[in-house]
């Protein structure tokens, strides 16, 4: 009796919750293995797996699955490169310590949409921007960052948004090193360099995994920089997985394509997942 009442009292939630996973998720199975276009809602029935040999022999399937490693590979290596330059330089005391850590923060708080329009009309744009009037200062020709460079615009706008929750995260991890090891290190005569390389960076390891694995998680679904700014474009040369699909469901109308990609992208997702958690359980050990 002692055992059945809390588990009773938790089994509402429980249930709400894994039906809140589970349907969704049924669903998808379900039009992903029938022909439902919604311009043609009486013509379906049962196509096995035709929706995802569609999806997969798409013209712009792998181009979005390059851009799509590509975004994940570059956005990653920037913010935990600078992420840790940053988190050494604001480590120390220094006067307006506390404002700095809260200016370099705060971008990770601008929701992804006035994040992508920030970018799009006040820093990337050809006429009025603030980079175009960089340019026009070492007399040079703007440049129209959406069309001739956009996945690097995308990258550069995820860039500034996940660099603060990189630099939070080794900043954290760089509180709990130990200091007298360092001026142990520093006595036998270790440089700078030495302290960095084989105390500093090796205690923030885990740190360093840990942003790795959350980034990628959360990149694999990026849409609303691009949709916002280049709308996959030109042509498809910002295009990723989750636009894909998005183009997909609501530009063709083929929800049956459309769950196909996204139990793709589930499964890329998932195998991303475990990878990454194996890395970081190993830096756990």
């Amino acid at each position: 009796m002692s055992r059945f009442l809390p588990r009773a009292l938790m089994a509402p939630s429980i249930v709400t919750l894994f039906l809140w996973m589970i349907v969704p998720l049924v669903m998808t199975l379900y039009f992903s293995v029938i022909h439902y276009n919604l311009m043609q809602p009486g013509e379906t029935g049962f196509v096995g797996l035709e929706n995802f040999h569609y999806f997969i022999t798409d013209p712009d399937f792998w181009p979005s699955v390059m851009h799509t490693i590509q975004l994940l590979g570059s956005v990653i290596v920037i913010t935990v490169v600078l992420g840790v330059g940053l988190a050494l330089l604001v480590n120390e005391p220094f006067p307006g310590q506390g404002i700095v850590r809260v200016l370099l923060i705060s971008p990770f708080f601008v929701m992804p949409t006035v994040n992508a329009l920030l970018w799009k009309h006040m820093m990337m744009n050809p006429i009025y921007g603030v980079l175009a009037h960089v340019w026009q200062f070492f007399g040079l020709t703007p440049i129209d960052w959406m069309t001739d460079y956009p996945l690097l615009s995308v990258i550069v706008m995820l860039s500034w948004q996940w660099l603060p929750f990189a630099c939070l995260i080794f900043i954290t991890s760089l509180q709990s090193l130990d200091r007298e090891q360092m001026d142990a290190a520093g006595m036998d005569g270790a440089t700078r360099f030495d302290k960095f390389w084989y105390l500093v960076l090796p205690h923030m390891g885990r740190s360093i995994a840990v942003v790795v694995m959350i980034e990628m998680i959360f990149l694999l679904s990026v849409f609303a920089e691009i949709f916002t700014t280049t709308g996959g474009g030109p042509g498809n040369d910002s295009t990723n997985l989750a636009f894909l699909i998005f183009k997909q469901a609501l530009m063709n109308f083929d929800v049956g394509v459309a769950s196909a990609g996204a139990l793709f992208a589930v499964i890329l997702a998932n195998i991303a997942a475990v990878f990454l958690i194996r890395m970081v359980g190993k830096n756990l050990d």
